[in-house]
């Protein structure tokens, strides 16, 4: 299962019973079709081409790489709560955001299929301002490497109100806190909860977040915006779920859908 992302091409090699044996995150560098070439050739190196049962794809280039190599296609939204309904059938709320993209899925129970099926969701405008590109955008304008920017966010008690609807609007919020003095991590935690609040009232206006919530997707590796979410979804731990293989929930997806 591969998921081509805008930032990265995250993989998995699974077998018949669903057990992940192998999984890859590869960033794309801007060359999405190279990195799947690479990433096909390091798998095919180990696993001969006749143990593939079926290869399928999902993500932004997906059908792309699907129609050039013959593999099937999933749309990422069947895909990432497929994966979901798999891993975690107690989830009722998907929040997924990665490098370009956001969305959002919600789950209820289908008595007639006896799983769970998607009930709603909502997808990001072509604005990046609330993915993990608005993120690396601010790490960098602070001089700090996107893991820094994740670990340092935890230190704050009061982190600022600061604009997450526009990256420019944000710009000029840091360097307002900037001028006035205030630490990098009460900044980078400003940033995590305005990203979060973003997403909850322009993706998922109007809309209630059931329990549990599951969040996936590369920005889930942040630990700021676990925690942002944590709050500003007002959700106890024991009804946030980090899915173990957050990044490639998609990919994953994409096995179980064929």
């Amino acid at each position: 299962g591969i998921d081509v992302g805008s930032v990265s091409v995250n993989t998995v090699v699974m077998n018949k019973k669903g057990d992940i044996l192998e999984e890859h995150y590869t960033r794309t560098m801007g060359q999405p079709l190279k990195t799947v070439k690479k990433v096909l050739t390091e798998v095919l190196s180990c696993i001969e081409k006749e143990q593939i049962m079926a290869a399928s794809l999902t993500g932004t280039a997906g059908k792309l790489v699907a129609e050039l190599i013959g593999a099937n296609f999933v749309n990422e939204i069947i895909a990432q709560s497929k994966s979901v309904e798999h891993l975690y059938p107690q989830v009722k709320t998907i929040v997924e955001i990665g490098g370009e993209d956001s969305k959002l899925i919600l789950l209820d129970y289908d008595k007639h299929r006896k799983g769970m099926r998607i009930a709603d969701f909502a997808m990001n405008t072509i604005c990046a301002a609330g993915t993990g590109s608005f993120l690396d955008q601010q790490a960098h304008r602070l001089g700090l490497s996107i893991e820094e920017f994740s670990k340092l966010a935890l230190k704050s008690e009061n982190p600022p109100r600061i604009a997450g609807r526009c990256s420019v609007f944000a710009k000029t919020d840091m360097i307002h806190l900037q001028q006035g003095a205030a630490p990098d991590f009460d900044i980078v935690a400003g940033l995590c909860y305005a990203m979060a609040r973003n997403f909850k009232s322009n993706i998922g206006k109007g809309k209630n977040f059931p329990h549990p919530v599951s969040f996936q997707g590369g920005v889930a590796a942040n630990v700021g915006m676990r925690k942002a979410f944590l709050d500003v979804l007002e959700l106890g731990q024991e009804e946030f779920i980090i899915p173990v293989h957050f990044a490639s929930m998609g990919a994953i997806g994409s096995v179980i859908t064929t």
